[in-house]
């Protein structure tokens, strides 16, 4: 049997749909590019039937992303799996990955039929989606419930119609380690087609034993783990990617397994993925968490003194964490942010160097010096698309104090308009924003505003984070400024055109579906 774990990251699908505001396409596509530098072997990146949002964004990062595999997930209906197959058509390679729920409580209280019937539509959705592609994996939903005998047989069942790979999910995150094991000890040993598949386990975190699972799966025989990047997903998220690969990386000579995980890639796509995604990692994270390689203990600093291995078990260098923190002035110049970003890990190709100078510029004469994460604030700002931005901020003044009424006034471009307008409110951001609503044409609710520092110190860069509702859904936007009431109305004009976009896409929808007249005289 390999001792090569494949990794197939599901951020974009389980990850994304459990975000507080949906991402773009551009931002999904930036999230796909990361991962596939990082080195997963299949990244599954949505859910084309869902949306069509979610068809054009699989769409594009299939005819983008070339040295990993592609895979978009379909229930087990030939309709899912058509717009899969639509969606997925335009990749080097890809896979198509279809699912039905097989514990008895799905059978019976969702899915309302009985096990035969449930066995009848998976092996036709099998089927089905091998005319599309050699590369069909099947998932028994909720597996870590179903009882033994009736999983055998989907299992069976599946291989023998066409599946390549086979996904064994705990999805409630109900099992214990030794009980997920024994699941698998006991397909491998009862399933007699069993080596013409791939075994594959999705664990979930409700008790917090996602990673344990998965690895004691592997032990157990499987060879694909599903996780996502800081371990994001529905409820308490998924088994996190970075923990996998680390454990694997940290103790492969016990384990006798490996990876293809591009480990120095994995702090700064953690990064990429809690920045856009709006989902911060908590500072004791395992891996990623601003503490995971602090040591705060006088007996543990001695330690790491004489000698990092005693209390360091991985350097923080092992996952792309730079210590050399090198401080950049209005005087440094294109070659020293070129040189430093590559110290930072990012290639030439990864940023304009020309615009991340300018903003360095900009930046540098506010506050002085400039440090490795205000770069990297500022090239998550660049990377976002602005090139078509329907909404531009041209003027922002402020006044506000004590015992004085907060006044915004503020110029907004909206295509080839621009409004001057001006308004009152219960501090600065409140009569900013309703200047700013009052130089649109339509309404929104501000559901969440988050302030936060990127880097450390009082002149570190403050970001704003923003979800916005528009008629039921949520949007995301963010803003990066010295000054937080620039940044917080950078992040609503970010939401703003996020809208516009959507109404955009909406509107386009509805012309596409209109009826036709035609001339038949």
């Amino acid at each position: 049997m390999s001792d090569k774990i494949i990794i197939f990251d599901t951020t974009l699908r389980d990850g994304e749909q459990a975000l507080n505001a949906s991402l773009s396409v551009h931002e999904k596509l930036q999230i796909a590019l990361a991962i596939e530098r990082l080195g997963v072997d299949v990244m599954e990146v949505g859910f084309p039937v869902s949306s069509p949002g979610d068809f054009e964004s699989v769409q594009k990062i299939a005819a983008t992303i070339k040295n990993s595999r592609v895979c978009a997930l379909s229930r087990a209906i030939e309709g899912d799996i058509k717009a899969c197959g639509d969606a997925l058509s335009v990749a080097e390679q890809f896979r198509i990955h279809t699912f039905i729920s097989t514990s008895d409580v799905h059978v019976k209280e969702k899915l309302r039929c009985d096990f035969q019937d449930v066995l009848d539509m998976a092996v036709k959705a099998v089927k089905y989606a091998r005319t599309f592609t050699d590369d069909v994996e099947f998932s028994c939903e909720d597996a870590g419930r179903t009882p033994i005998d009736n999983l055998c047989r989907m299992v069976e069942m599946a291989i023998k119609a066409g599946a390549t790979t086979v996904n064994i999910p705990d999805t409630v995150g109900y099992t214990l380690p030794d009980e997920f094991s024994g699941i698998i000890t006991q397909l491998f040993n009862r399933v007699p087609n069993i080596d013409q598949a791939v075994i594959s386990v999705h664990c979930h975190n409700d008790m917090g034993l996602a990673v344990a699972n998965s690895l004691a799966a592997v032990n157990a025989g499987a060879r694909q783990i599903e996780c996502t990047v800081n371990g994001i997903g529905e409820r308490a998220g998924n088994a996190a990617l970075e923990e996998i690969a680390m454990i694997l990386r940290t103790r492969e000579k016990q384990l006798n397994l490996s990876t293809n995980i591009k480990h120095t890639e994995i702090s700064r796509t953690s990064k990429l993925v809690s920045h856009l995604c709006n989902m911060p990692v908590q500072a004791n994270k395992a891996i990623v968490g601003g503490n995971a390689f602090s040591h705060s203990s006088g007996i543990h600093q001695d330690g790491v003194l004489k000698s990092r291995s005693t209390y360091e078990i991985m350097t923080p260098e092992s996952v792309g964490i730079n210590q050399n923190k090198l401080n950049l002035t209005s005087r440094s110049g294109r070659h020293v942010i070129k040189h430093r970003m590559a110290e930072l890990g990012y290639l030439e190709t990864d940023f304009d160097l020309e615009e991340l100078y300018k903003d360095f510029l900009i930046l540098a004469d506010k506050k002085g010096q400039v440090f490795d994460d205000d770069l990297e604030a500022m090239l998550f700002m660049e990377q976002q698309d602005h090139k078509q931005d329907h909404y531009k901020l041209d003027y922002l003044s402020v006044q506000s104090g004590l015992n004085v009424i907060a006044t915004a006034s503020i110029q907004l471009s909206t295509g080839d308009k621009t409004a001057e307008k001006a308004a009152t409110g219960n501090g600065p951001v409140d009569a900013l924003f309703s200047a700013i609503r009052q130089a649109i044409d339509f309404e929104f609710d501000v559901v969440s505003y988050r302030i936060s520092a990127k880097g450390e110190g009082e002149d570190s860069l403050g970001q704003v984070e923003l979800i916005v509702a528009w008629q039921g859904r949520n949007f995301h936007g963010f803003g990066l400024a010295t000054d937080i009431i620039e940044a917080s109305a950078k992040a609503l004009v970010h939401v703003l055109n996020n809208i516009y976009r959507a109404q955009t896409v909406a509107l386009l929808k509805q012309q596409s579906q209109a009826p036709t007249n035609v001339n038949t005289g």
